[in-house]
């Protein structure tokens, strides 16, 4: 069956509008979702959540599942609505992360006391942070870059701050240091084709600040799985290899006994051959005296 085309001057039917959209299947786990977190933080006694977490997986269209969450938040001080707008979505290259714009976060400070900046987030093409009597930690595994170059500008006054960047990144240091220290053990190792460029930069009195490289917990959790699946496969081999071995010293055992029997059988037929020709013989012998 094919589409019929509209000839000149048949007007084209109208498109639907958003709320007659038909909804995917993600957009309704994106709901079941919201309706968890809800039953979670206690606004949805358990009968509230299964009614509406049925009314989700029945809903056809986009006008049905938006007022199931319509009094719910998604997240504090947001209202939460069915996306209609099919974003895509990110593959983890380097060409999805250097997203361009300004930066999430462009400053920190840290006087006794300390910072963090991790997680989902973007990083500027330039940060400043400053740490005295205190600590700070910029954890760029998961974030996003504003730019292919970044600068990280760290002073750290009888305190520290330690940058943390996944493989992948290039990274230059270029801090001086007095009474204190600019961490180079990650400078000059190449970079990924596309990937960003980290330019460690500052000053440290009394103080420190260390670059190292690591990988995620959900990188560093596969590559667990990855080394447990091998060894696991390791075992199987070795299991294999031990069965097939066993295996051939049991036929080489089971023929070594055939021939065996086979040659005792023949000593067997063998000797009773004579001793039938030696009674033969006797008896010939008797009759002839």
């Amino acid at each position: 069956m094919t589409d019929a085309v509209p000839s000149e001057g048949t007007p084209t039917p109208p498109r639907p509008s958003a709320p007659e959209l038909r909804a995917a299947d993600a957009d309704r786990e994106r709901v079941a979702e919201i309706l968890r977190d809800a039953l979670a933080e206690g606004r949805l006694d358990m009968e509230e959540f299964e009614e509406r977490l049925e009314a989700t997986y029945k809903a056809r269209t986009y006008g049905e599942l938006t007022p199931i969450t319509r009094d719910l938040p998604a997240a504090p001080g947001a209202v939460p609505s069915v996306n209609l707008a099919k974003d895509s979505v990110a593959d983890g290259s380097w060409a999805s992360r250097v997203t361009g714009g300004e930066g999430s976060s462009t400053w920190a400070v840290a006087i006794l006391s300390g910072f963090q900046r991790k997680g989902r987030w973007t990083v500027p093409k330039r940060f400043n942070c400053f740490a005295f009597w205190g600590g700070g930690e910029i954890d760029l595994r998961e974030a996003n870059f504003a730019d292919r170059e970044v600068e990280i500008n760290c002073v750290a006054v009888m305190g520290g701050v330690n940058v943390i960047v996944p493989p992948g990144v290039e990274v230059v240091v270029r801090g001086i240091g007095i009474m204190g220290g600019f961490d180079h053990r990650e400078e000059g190792v190449p970079g990924d084709p596309g990937g960003p460029r980290v330019i460690v930069t500052g000053f440290a009195f009394w103080g420190g600040v260390g670059v190292e490289r690591k990988l995620t917990r959900a990188e560093r959790q596969a590559l667990k799985e990855e080394r447990r699946r091998q060894k696991l496969d390791r075992k199987e081999s070795r299991r294999e290899l031990h069965a097939s071995w066993r295996e051939d010293v049991e036929d080489a055992h089971r023929r070594m006994t055939d021939r065996h029997h086979d040659l005792m059988r023949g000593r067997s037929d063998r000797h009773r051959d004579r001793r039938d020709r030696r009674d033969r013989r006797d008896r010939y012998d008797r009759y002839e005296d």
